[in-house]
């Protein structure tokens, strides 16, 4: 009987039909509503329902209902209707106020709100609170950290530095140089419970110390490679003899371009003589407060986060053992570090965050 039922004609205007073509184009959300989309387009050109179930791969029930729907209900009918469910208990202003008041106010005697200090401020329980907190991204109880350089030539060194990263000159090296210094050898005052089905890795909150060290390394930007020696002491003395190395390492046909911070181990006397000796070596100081310019500090990260942090050393020399090793595990497969934004993209996402802090009222 259904296949003998006439299909019920569809009109839609143009307006109608730049809406439903707009959604049946959709690649990936929405896929439901855009099904139903072509599905009133297939019938505004007078295809039967059968006709279109088989071309669109669905069952006839489900074109016959989408088809009734839009001529009942139009462009609103093709969108899902409420689901049943309780109603929603708190009213818009209840919800505007939690919201104002996480926003700019404090509580009494702290620095941030909690669900249960909200809470009881606004007459509400704490899972309602969570609840509007976590549908407008509400977080108090984060923080991050950031600081803005105010060196006067920060926008000529970032395009400088950028430019190295994206375009390298040819017939030369680009590495990024700087020490981690300071590197404490801690031994945990007792021994490591090591990692088990349902159990994590468990270690004593207290060390002892064992003397420090530091490490100078440049990373290759091109291959990914690095070139680390470690010193019990950091001073202008130990950088030079870091740039020894890198001359030793480096083919005398190739010119050397250093990134660097703005450390006065890296500006004295004589440094400035080393270089001035020596002009295949060429130097970019990265503006004040800009590490995250120097490739070399995501891996110094990779060095605290998989070989230092979690270990335990009896000695400088251990510890020195450990850096050398990540070094020669790094280096037998190194992969490098790829710089993606522009120097404008960086610049005008500086500029757009200047504009909120500064709009801030703070």
């Amino acid at each position: 009987m259904g296949r003998g039922r006439k299909a019920l004609a569809v009109q839609i205007t143009g307006q109608d039909q730049e809406r439903l073509e707009e959604w049946a184009r959709r690649p990936k959300t929405a896929q439901a509503l855009a099904l139903r989309a072509r599905i009133v387009l297939r019938a505004a050109e007078g295809v039967d329902s059968v006709q279109i179930a088989r071309e669109l791969r669905v069952h006839p029930d489900t074109t016959r209902k989408w088809r009734g729907r839009f001529i009942k209900h139009g462009l609103d009918g093709l969108l899902d209707e409420p689901r049943p469910g309780q109603p929603r208990k708190l009213s818009d202003a209840q919800i505007e106020t939690v919201i104002r008041r996480t926003l700019e106010t404090k509580p009494a005697g702290a620095t941030h709100w909690s669900t249960r200090t909200m809470a009881q401020a606004c007459g509400l329980n704490q899972t309602a609170v969570s609840r509007i907190w976590r549908a407008f991204a509400l977080q108090p109880q984060r923080s991050e950290n950031f600081k803005l350089s105010k060196d006067p030539l920060f926008i000529d060194k970032v395009r400088d530095i950028v430019g190295l990263y994206l375009n390298p000159p040819d017939r030369a090296l680009v590495l990024c140089v700087d020490e981690k210094s300071q590197i404490q050898a801690l031994e945990r005052t007792q021994p490591l419970l090591p990692l088990r089905p349902g159990q994590a890795e468990r270690r004593a909150h207290d060390y002892k110390r064992h003397g420090t060290t530091s490490l100078f390394a440049a990373l290759d930007t091109k291959t990914g490679a690095v070139l680390g020696k470690t010193f019990r002491r950091h001073r202008a003395q130990e950088f030079r003899q870091f740039l020894d190395l890198i001359q030793e390492n480096v083919p005398a046909y190739l010119d050397v371009h250093l990134i660097l911070d703005n450390s006065s181990t890296h500006k004295t006397a004589a440094i400035r003589r080393w270089l001035l000796k020596r002009p295949r070596f060429h130097v970019h100081f990265t503006p004040t407060s800009s590490s995250w310019l120097n490739l070399v500090e995501r891996w110094f990260a990779a060095l605290t986060d998989r070989q230092i942090r979690r270990n335990s050393f009896r000695s400088t020399v251990q510890l020195e053992d450990a850096i050398r090793e990540f070094l020669a595990v790094h280096n037998a497969h190194p992969k490098p570090f790829i710089w993606t934004k522009t120097a404008d993209q960086i610049l005008d996402s500086i500029a757009r965050y200047c504009r909120r802090i500064n709009d801030s009222g703070h």
